[in-house]
């Protein structure tokens, strides 16, 4: 069973718009494990609009399940991953202004700044994935640089999913077959939803973990927390 890492970012942007501590981070991340999550996800961005540094330490503190903290390795990034040694740590290719993440890794170009990121966190015992399209040239690069896996970007296959959901996950699964031929393990990520996950877990060979945000949150206020995450759940099996 692929395994549901819940990405809290949403909830935080919440607390956020009023100030104060509601929603509470922590409890909601609480919650998210006890209705069935296998782990939590993070994205503190440098100007902290929504999960906090501070965010981070608490929930370290307090979850039991896999801990994943999602971002560019600034300075300040690598830091914070150091001190708290989560469980996996995912790298994006994000500057400081944008909005979400829209692309993955050249990583021929930056094979050596990744590289070195990467021995930090190895060193600690920390699992590393690294964000990629599903360019042949990215996934075989992808292996120089010491990961343990790779997170495929699938924004292009929730948009062409609508159309023509078989053309849009062929260069996903193809690029999954090469990873795993490769000795990277898969995960995944971007605007899946309840409509396409479960095409996309049935056709993506050695996929180990999807992490998804805003549409599981969005979906929680209609339906609740813990429906939506069984129901996500049900997908992945």
């Amino acid at each position: 069973m692929t395994r549901l890492s819940v990405n809290i970012n949403k909830i935080a942007t919440l607390r956020n718009a009023r100030g104060g501590d509601i929603p509470n981070i922590v409890e909601a991340a609480l919650n998210c494990e006890r209705f069935g999550a296998e782990g939590i996800t993070v994205h503190p961005r440098p100007d902290e609009r929504h999960i906090r540094y501070q965010d981070v330490h608490d929930l370290k503190r307090a979850i039991s399940t896999e801990f994943n903290i999602e971002g560019y390795p600034s300075d300040r990034f690598i830091e914070l991953v150091l001190e708290t040694v989560p469980g996996q740590v995912t790298l994006v290719p994000d500057p400081p202004e944008a909005l979400t993440s829209s692309a993955g890794w050249d990583t021929g170009k930056n094979k050596a700044f990744l590289a070195e990121v990467i021995s930090a966190f190895r060193a600690k015992g920390i699992r590393t994935s690294i964000f990629v399209d599903t360019k042949e040239a990215n996934i075989k690069n992808a292996v120089y640089t010491g990961t343990d896996r790779v997170e495929l970007y699938t924004e292009p296959y929730a948009s062409g999913f609508i159309i023509d959901r078989a053309r849009a996950v062929a260069p996903f699964r193809k690029a999954a077959e090469l990873a795993v031929h490769l000795g990277l393990e898969i995960n995944a990520g971007h605007d899946l939803n309840l409509e396409n996950l479960k095409f996309f877990n049935e056709q993506v060979p050695g996929l180990k973990e999807v992490s998804i945000g805003h549409a599981l949150i969005a979906d929680a206020l209609y339906l609740g927390l813990e429906k939506t995450i069984q129901m996500y759940k049900k997908l992945l099996k």
